[in-house]
Order: C-alpha cells, then sequence, then structure tokens
C-alpha cells in the first residue's frame, strides 16, 4: 500500500475501515515519519484520538507492533487526549529521553489527563530507580515532582492519586507517611489508590489494614485489598479470599483467584483445585491459569542445577 495515499485515507472517513490496515504504521522509516509529521495534524482532532486509541489497542495485542516513533511524537500533540493516549501507548519505554518528557508534561501540561497519565508513567522509572537502574540525579528530580504533586492541595485528585501510586514503588523513608495520609483522605478514590499503593510497596506492615479492607461494603476497595494482598503474597488473607470466590462482584471474584494463584500454599491451591471444577466458565478458566502460574513458579525452584543429581 501506496504510504502517502494511506495517509490520505486515514481522513477520509469516519473511522479507519480495518484496525489491520494500521499496521502499515508500525515501524515506519525516517522518510515516512516526515511524511506522517505533515499529515498529522491536518486530521480532525476525534480522527487523531480514534486512531492513537487503535494503536495502543494493537500494541497491547501484539508484541511485535512498534508505533514508538509515532507515539513519541503524540506527545506534543496540541489535543490533550491524544497526548494521554500517547503516553499510554508509551508504557514499556524506559529511555531517559521519555522520562524527561514525563516530567515535562506533569510539570506544566494544562491537561489535567496529561498529568495524570504523566504521574503514573513515572512509577516505572521509580521502580527503576529502586532496583539501582535510573541515573540518580533525574530518579531525584522524578521523586521530588511527584511529591510536590502529592502535597499540592490545587492540583486535581486524579494527579494527585497517580503521583501516590508511583511512588508507592520507592522504598525511600516518608513512603509508609504518605500512603497512611492517601488512606485517610476524605476522598474514596484516594482512599482506593492508597490501598493499591499498599500492594505495590511490597510493604508487609499494611498486611493487618488489607485483612481488614476485604470485607469493605465497597467493591473497588475490596477488589485492590484482594490484589494488594495478592501482591504481598499475604498467606493469612487465603481464606478470606476463598470466601471473596464467591462475591457479588466479578472483579472481585477474577482478583481473588489471581491472587490465590500469586500466594500459593497448600490452602491456595485446594481452593484453586476446587474452582477449576466450577460450572461457571470464567472462574474455572481463571483457576486453571492461576495453578498453570503457580505451578510453573513453584516448579522453576525444583529444577536440579547442572551437574547436581537428579
Amino acid at each position: 500500500m501506496n504510504f502517502e495515499r494511506f495517509l490520505e485515507g486515514l481522513g477520509a472517513s469516519e473511522a479507519p475501515s480495518s484496525i489491520s490496515n494500521l499496521y502499515i504504521l508500525s515501524g515506519i522509516s525516517k522518510r515516512e515519519m516526515e511524511v506522517f509529521r505533515g499529515a498529522w495534524p491536518r486530521l480532525p482532532v476525534e480522527r487523531r484520538r480514534t486512531i492513537l486509541r487503535a494503536l495502543v489497542e494493537i500494541t497491547e495485542a501484539s508484541f511485535e507492533a512498534d508505533f514508538n516513533t509515532i507515539f513519541r511524537f503524540c506527545l506534543s500533540d496540541e489535543d490533550g487526549e491524544v497526548t494521554a493516549q500517547a503516553i499510554e501507548g508509551l508504557w514499556e519505554d524506559e529511555s531517559v529521553s521519555i522520562l524527561r518528557s514525563l516530567i515535562g508534561l506533569l510539570r506544566g501540561d494544562p491537561s489535567f489527563l496529561v498529568r495524570a497519565r504523566a504521574a503514573a508513567g513515572l512509577g516505572r522509572f521509580v521502580l527503576l530507580a529502586e532496583l539501582d537502574e535510573l541515573d540518580s540525579e533525574l530518579e531525584a528530580e522524578a521523586r521530588e515532582l511527584l511529591l510536590h504533586t502529592i502535597n499540592n492541595p490545587q492540583e486535581a485528585l486524579e494527579v494527585r492519586r497517580q503521583a501516590v501510586e508511583a511512588i508507592s514503588f520507592s522504598g525511600e523513608e516518608g513512603v509508609r507517611k504518605i500512603i497512611e495520609a492517601a488512606y485517610q483522605d476524605e476522598a474514596q478514590k484516594m482512599r482506593v489508590s492508597a490501598v493499591f499503593a499498599m500492594g505495590r510497596s511490597v510493604d508487609p506492615y499494611w498486611g493487618e489494614t488489607l485483612l481488614r479492607e476485604l470485607e469493605n461494603p465497597d467493591p473497588e476497595m475490596r477488589y485492590e485489598a484482594v490484589r494488594a494482598c495478592g501482591e504481598l503474597e499475604l498467606k493469612e488473607a487465603v481464606p478470606a479470599l476463598a470466601r471473596l470466590i464467591n462475591d457479588a462482584d466479578r472483579e472481585v471474584r477474577g482478583a481473588a483467584i489471581w491472587a490465590l494463584g500469586r500466594i500459593g500454599g497448600r490452602g491456595a491451591r485446594r481452593v484453586l483445585r476446587a474452582c477449576r471444577e466450577s460450572d461457571d466458565k470464567i472462574v474455572a478458566e481463571a483457576a486453571e491459569e492461576a495453578l498453570s502460574e503457580l505451578e510453573f513458579a513453584e516448579g522453576i525452584f525444583e529444577i536440579p542445577l547442572y551437574g547436581e543429581e537428579e
């Protein structure tokens, strides 16, 4: 397909004739990118949003697709939703240039949606710093910006929530206090983010709190508490998680099965095996997947080293 003609066609109808046609934008050459740069701003804003959403969906479904050049270009799009989608598309990019872009967007973009996505994106760089895989000066700049965002009462709630979740990867002193303050916040959404952050922190300090939240009447809070118990591999949560497999909320039920697979042990395995025989196809398939992952993870430690007797 002729690239110039393809770009002309992008603006000729309400939606792409086929998502598969957009694969032509994967791994485009420098010359093609120059053509794209000229054509993209002329597309209607709703069209640009539709295309970026489709590219993100393709990226999530196919590891072979590479739209990073386009996503990076769209970080400077004049439309906030397009920029936010571009950030989403770059979720695996750990380059210093993307880190600098995220810092700049969080610091000064007029769209709260873009600032929220940028704050969320900084989370992976906080994790890289914990793994000693990030320049200390850049890490300090990102962390200070996240702290400023969290403590800025003028900032939108969604942006501050994402900043709390992002910084929870850090093992720095003071993160517990940040999570505790978020947990005590008057806004329900912030409290939900605090529970999410408890799990992401992988800090056993939050175990008792998470066990209590498994009984929360709000399904969103139960869901995040279940996921956090799985992240902490909290064995004390197994009985409660077993009960939550029958929760009224389907997402909570699915999360409980996933968490049991993460935690493992005889009790969790027994519950998952029972779920595998469920008449509910979704429950049975989720249990089968959890058991497979559990058995694979445990099997890794049973493989004899070279030269050892089997």
